[in-house]
């Protein structure tokens, strides 16, 4: 009888009762045979600990002395866990029955397959795709990020139009399956992206050192999304603008990073052109501060570029621009896209 892998399912938590007594029922409730549930905390200043210790007393709680955010918080914490795999679940995640064995299954079967996230569903209607993550995750040319089944805002209805097993461009955090000797490969999280992007950054850094990233239909999870930050969140726009700079910088080769990041300054002006007119100060004012932060960090940033012997998966990146597909070409659905214009 072949070994079982073990599991580590970890919920970063910061402040967050609410969400943890609405949803852990469903987590904790899996059916799969070699798993361990772990809070790692944040250093939460409400009850949500108390309340775990309470009412899930076999549940490991690992704490951090403060908050780092997401992706120092995530990397504090798998520094002290042991298992074949590690899922990063959100706190405002409800799962299905036996959502843990069909992704551990595809990565068993696909050996190249460093990270993998299920079919990601909106918990408000579950017959939506949920914004974060979707069928899967791609990157156009100028590195936008979209996802099967929602190009920016359009967000499609599920009709099982994706339900294939295939290999995307990056793998939503919101549910990340991640092989543990990766992301011990890979040094885990940015811990300077704090939040947002961070997990499209750890994908492009696994795709580059040779590895595939995938998406597993058969497991379903449900995301209620804005948990911690909302989409109106001046701060959220400030992280999306700053992180997404910093990861080309990171990820591209340097000239075409140069290239790249020029043109997207013209992007994000436009961008910063919208809020002013829709009377969004504190927006525009958060992508003034992104680029002034990325312009002062751009030595640090440079240090963190490197060279990888293997060959880079490039799966899933397209070779278009899906903000003029959107606006100019009216493509609102990933089924409008042309599968010849992503790297196969």
């Amino acid at each position: 009888m072949s070994k079982i892998p073990k599991v580590a399912v970890v919920i970063l938590n910061w402040n967050g009762r609410f969400f943890l007594e609405k949803f852990l029922p469903s987590v904790y409730n899996s059916s799969y045979p070699n798993v361990e549930f772990i809070i790692g905390d944040n250093a939460s200043d409400d009850d949500s600990i108390a309340f775990v210790r309470q009412y899930y007393p076999t549940i490991s709680i690992l704490e951090n002395d403060k908050n780092y955010g997401f992706a120092g918080g995530y990397n504090k914490i798998l520094q002290r866990v042991e298992a074949d795999y590690y899922v990063l679940l959100n706190s405002d995640v409800e799962v299905s029955q036996n959502w843990i064995e069909p992704v551990i299954g595809y990565l068993e079967r696909n050996p190249s397959i460093a990270a993998a996230q299920p079919k990601i569903l909106s918990y408000h209607n579950k017959h939506k795709f949920e914004h974060a993550g979707a069928a899967g995750g791609y990157l156009d040319y100028y590195g936008f990020p979209f996802c099967k089944g929602r190009i920016l805002h359009e967000v499609e209805d599920d009709r099982g139009q994706y339900d294939q097993e295939s290999e995307i461009f990056w793998a939503s955090g919101a549910a990340l399956f991640i092989r543990s000797e990766a992301w011990k490969e890979a040094n885990g999280l940015d811990e300077d992206f704090f939040a947002h992007m961070e997990e499209i950054d750890l994908c492009w850094r696994l795709k580059k050192m040779g590895y595939g990233i995938g998406y597993c239909p058969t497991s379903i999870v449900y995301h209620v999304g804005g948990g911690t930050l909302n989409a109106s969140n001046p701060k959220k726009t400030y992280l999306n603008f700053r992180n997404n700079m910093v990861m080309l910088q990171k990820n591209l080769p340097l000239g075409k990073a140069i290239w790249i990041i020029f043109l997207r300054l013209w992007f994000d002006f436009a961008a910063l052109a919208k809020f002013l007119i829709d009377r969004k100060p504190k927006d525009a004012w958060a992508i003034s501060r992104a680029h002034q932060y990325f312009f002062l960090n751009i030595f640090k940033n440079a240090k963190k570029r490197k060279k990888y012997d293997a060959k880079e998966n490039k799966k899933g990146n397209y070779k278009k621009s899906i903000i003029i597909d959107f606006y100019t070409d009216n493509k609102q659905r990933f089924s409008e896209l042309n599968l010849k214009d992503f790297e196969q």
